[in-house]
């Protein structure tokens, strides 16, 4: 699909500067439990399929419409994996567009489809084993995709957090 009126109307306003994006991204798993890359193509790393929460969507919604237009596969959200943001979620596309994105990760299952691609966003999908993913667009912590049975939300945490001085 592109950019969404919303986020085009947003850039007219704001140009390439850093933005906030909410989006959603899905891991995925064949039978052999390998995890479902994007590559686009445009010399941008390998990522999971993944895109922006649009006004008015909830994000499990998010997920499944995100995953449809980018690999062809419908696929119903499972679990909160993962919750990410931060400066170390903060990208910058080939086009010079800065954001910096709220995560929420879904473990997701395939329902129906065929791995084909709806949009012009996607060049090649290809599964991975979690031992031997290349190197992602995004720093999510490799641990998360080879522990499929825990049923905990990770989170970033870091105790310097709570240095934070209070004023009265």
């Amino acid at each position: 699909m592109g950019i969404s009126n919303f986020y085009q109307e947003l850039r007219d306003k704001v140009g390439s500067e850093l933005i906030f994006m909410p989006c959603v991204v899905g891991i995925i798993r064949n039978k052999r439990g390998e995890i479902l890359l994007q590559n686009k193509g445009n010399g941008e790393k390998w990522s999971l399929p993944a895109g922006a929460i649009e006004i008015g969507e909830a994000p499990a919604q998010a997920v499944v419409r995100e995953v449809l237009e980018e690999t062809g596969l419908y696929v119903v959200p499972k679990r909160l994996t993962g919750v990410f943001g931060g400066q170390e979620f903060r990208y910058e596309y080939p086009n010079g567009h800065k954001v910096e994105y709220n995560v929420f990760m879904f473990e997701c299952e395939i329902q129906s489809g065929e791995l084909c691609p709806r949009d012009n966003e996607t060049s090649d999908l290809q599964y991975f084993k979690p031992d031997n993913m290349p190197e992602l667009a995004l720093p999510y912590p490799k641990h998360i995709f080879t522990q499929t049975d825990n049923n905990e939300v990770y989170f970033q945490w870091n105790n310097t957090w709570l240095d934070i001085p209070f004023e009265n």
